[in-house]
């Protein structure tokens, strides 16, 4: 199952080997240009900084996940790679990391700097929490002004999420159910039976781990 950070979550970290300091900034993202900011904003926050070695997933609608890694002037396959790979093996997805390094003085040899880059993505990913994207049916409902508070309420206390919501002679909603199983029940109890809902697509929710 693959997992994301929440949304708008962004964090760093920061691993100190043999002088050398490893900061870790890790990003909740949802496009490959999101990513690629994030790691523009980190070399222009540390510009004093050797490297900043970036990996990032990005998850597509009916295609392969984009999946890109940088070393930045590190020996290829030390940084990169390996923290790809440590994105990969947490089952995360829609996610940036970009390792900044300033050097210390002491190399670190293709070993070192493997576990450094590593362990700084590891770190940041132990400090992130997770959500589970879930895809809920989506429908359209017509409700007086009068009643819209009332069965606002009810909805959300149904477990129901409202996407939208448009004002003119009546309200508008776009409402998110957990299943379409439980959507007629749901509608005509808080509707009193008045109210017609009409299927409006599907929408990616995030529920939390736990």
């Amino acid at each position: 199952m693959t997992l994301w950070l929440p949304r708008g979550y962004r964090a760093e970290t920061e691993l100190e080997v043999k002088r050398s300091r490893f900061l870790a900034t890790l990003a909740r993202v949802d496009s490959e240009d999101a990513a690629r900011a994030v790691v523009a904003e980190a070399r222009r926050a540390h510009p004093g900084a050797r490297h900043h070695c970036s990996a990032f997933i990005v998850g597509v609608p009916d295609a392969l996940p984009i999946e890109r890694s940088s070393d930045d002037g590190e020996p290829a396959g030390t940084a990169g790679m390996p923290m790809l790979d440590v994105l990969r093996g947490a089952g995360v997805s829609q996610v940036v990391a970009v390792v900044t390094r300033y050097f210390g003085g002491v190399l670190l040899g293709t070993g070192g700097l493997v576990r450094a880059y590593s362990d700084s993505v590891s770190q940041a990913l132990d400090a992130a929490g997770r959500v589970r994207p879930v895809v809920r049916p989506l429908f359209a409902l017509t409700v007086p002004h009068s009643d819209f508070g009332r069965v606002q309420g009810e909805l959300l206390s149904a477990g129901a999420d409202i996407v939208d919501a448009t004002y003119g002679a009546d309200v508008q909603l776009t409402v998110a159910t957990p299943t379409d199983a439980e959507a007629s029940d749901l509608f005509a109890r808080v509707t009193r039976g008045h109210g017609t809902p009409l299927p409006a697509g599907r929408w990616l929710a995030e529920e939390p781990l736990g």
